[in-house]
């Protein structure tokens, strides 16, 4: 494959799945600083990985896998080296979110997604995007009864959390 051709099915690619990652990287990193960080990665990581797809899944499949994985590498190594790392608040973040009025009910279920296990987060992510149990089982790598199973108690676990904390209607 020629970088030509790479660099137009990369385009392609960020240009139809950017909401995608930025899920992703949402339910991952925090702060904008690691959330800029993170989303780097994944794209970098999705360039690279453009000349060894196979057309096996459709993209979005292997565009979120490729998302999931490198957030997963990230959250380790992001844990191994927080104790060394040093505050960066101060450098303005090249990811800011738009200027649009903020829905509460939807901050609130991201900081709950993002309190969820690392698995469970990414089946979380890949269920309201509609993804089906089979997909998820591929993408996450575990059997689909475990898909349902998991979501089963995602479900119970969100809604208990929200009903002790009734914010929002939710």
């Amino acid at each position: 494959m020629s970088e030509i051709e790479q660099n137009r099915i990369f385009d392609t690619w960020l240009g139809q799945y950017k909401a995608l990652l930025f899920k992703v990287v949402r339910a991952y990193a925090a702060t904008a600083m690691d959330q800029d960080d993170l989303f780097q990665e994944i794209v970098i990581q999705v360039w690279h990985s453009i000349p060894t797809f196979r057309q096996q899944s459709s993209s979005s499949t292997w565009i979120y896998r490729i998302a999931l994985n490198t957030a997963l590498k990230w959250v380790g190594k992001e844990r191994k080296h927080a104790a060394a790392q040093e505050s960066l608040d101060s450098i303005p973040a090249i990811l800011q979110e738009t200027k649009v009025q903020v829905d509460e009910r939807l901050t609130w279920l991201y900081e709950a997604i993002y309190q969820l296990d690392e698995i469970d987060r990414s089946i979380t992510l890949l269920l309201l995007d509609g993804f089906s149990y089979k997909e998820m089982a591929t993408i996450v790598g575990i059997s689909e009864s475990n898909v349902g199973v998991r979501i089963n108690r995602i479900k119970k676990q969100l809604i208990t959390k929200a009903k002790q904390q009734d914010h929002y209607g939710i």
